[in-house]
């Protein structure tokens, strides 16, 4: 729809009819001769036709400008504006013990990372209105995923990640590390990682200690996830125990103001990250915005180009002197 900035410049509209009617007349100084009738001098020339139209043209000239002050805008329908959310990583644990095949889903048994891929899909289709981000880790870490707001190519990036590919051991200070480097240039109050893992740090140039000292001082919040079940089986009894740290990873937390969970079963797992989108809600009223184009030029560069002619038609239009 079309709105006026300001609609009161209207009110000038009659201002050129009021100076010529309220305006004293002027008195010619040039000597005049009085005749009873033009008819003899009419033959001498023909009066052009502008002179009758000059002030419709003058007036619609006049129009144009005051509708040019006045700022004539288009006014679109409203549009939510992007928000501003988190910018939120996902490390994830692919190493060789990510392939235990200890979890149960509805009766079928899974490895312990496709139970994560999952479940984690799930929350990252959640962080409406967040960069979400993904970091694979094992003896290297790599960023499978940037930071972005398309949750769902994530989400596909995630489901392709294959086992062990980043290495069989754990380095979990190289990829808080990492996490690090890509949170940096972030905003300050907006800095999240959470990073999941089925097993103990063994392996990496950086510490988890030095890791976590450098994060907590960058303003960067860590939460924990320690994912496990029980192990390997043989006719029900487990034959190799967790080997999660909880003691490292609960001081990851703690020292930058995270929190750290224990999972061991999907459930859990949900629970756990249904818990971090209470911990770290996303903006779920977006703000709106109406889109405005404006077209005060418009008629302006109309009432210019009448003037222009207007002076063009009377230096060649012969006139009665």
């Amino acid at each position: 729809m079309i709105e006026f900035v300001w609609p009161w410049v209207g009110l000038l509209l009659p201002l050129p009819y009021l100076v010529w009617k309220l305006a004293p007349e002027g008195r010619s100084q040039e000597i005049s001769l009085r005749v009873p009738s033009l008819a003899p001098y009419r033959s001498q020339g023909k009066a052009s036709g502008v002179p009758r139209r000059l002030p419709i043209v003058l007036f619609l000239c006049w129009s144009l400008l005051l509708l040019g002050v006045a700022r004539p805008e288009w006014v679109g329908e409203p549009r939510p504006l992007p928000t501003a959310g988190r910018d939120l990583l996902l490390a994830v644990d692919i190493s060789g013990s990510m392939g235990e095949e200890d979890m149960m889903l509805e009766s079928r048994r899974l490895s312990r990372l496709d139970l994560v891929k999952l479940v984690l899909s799930d929350f990252i289709e959640r962080r409406k209105g967040d960069r979400v981000g993904l970091i694979l880790f094992g003896t290297r870490p790599y960023v499978q995923a940037p930071l972005t707001l398309d949750r769902d190519t994530v989400s596909v990036l995630l489901g392709e990640a294959p086992l062990g590919i980043a290495g069989g051991r754990t380095a979990i200070g190289d990829a808080i590390g990492l996490a690090i480097k890509r949170l940096m240039d972030r905003r300050a109050e907006s800095r999240v990682l959470v990073l999941l893992t089925d097993g103990a740090s063994n392996t990496g140039e950086l510490s988890p200690e030095r890791a976590t000292e450098i994060a907590a001082d960058a303003g960067i919040r860590i939460h924990t996830i320690g994912f496990s079940g029980l192990g390997k089986r043989f006719f029900g009894f487990a034959l190799a125990a967790t080997d999660v740290d909880e003691e490292s990873l609960r001081t990851i937390a703690e020292t930058t103001g995270g929190r750290y969970f224990r999972a061991e079963s999907s459930d859990e797992l949900e629970a756990v990250y249904r818990l971090i989108d209470e911990l770290e809600p996303t903006k779920q009223d977006p703000d709106m915005v109406r889109p405005v184009t404006s077209y005060a030029h418009v008629p302006i560069a109309l009432a210019w180009f009448l003037g222009c002619l207007l002076l063009v038609v009377r230096r060649f239009t012969h006139r009665i002197a």
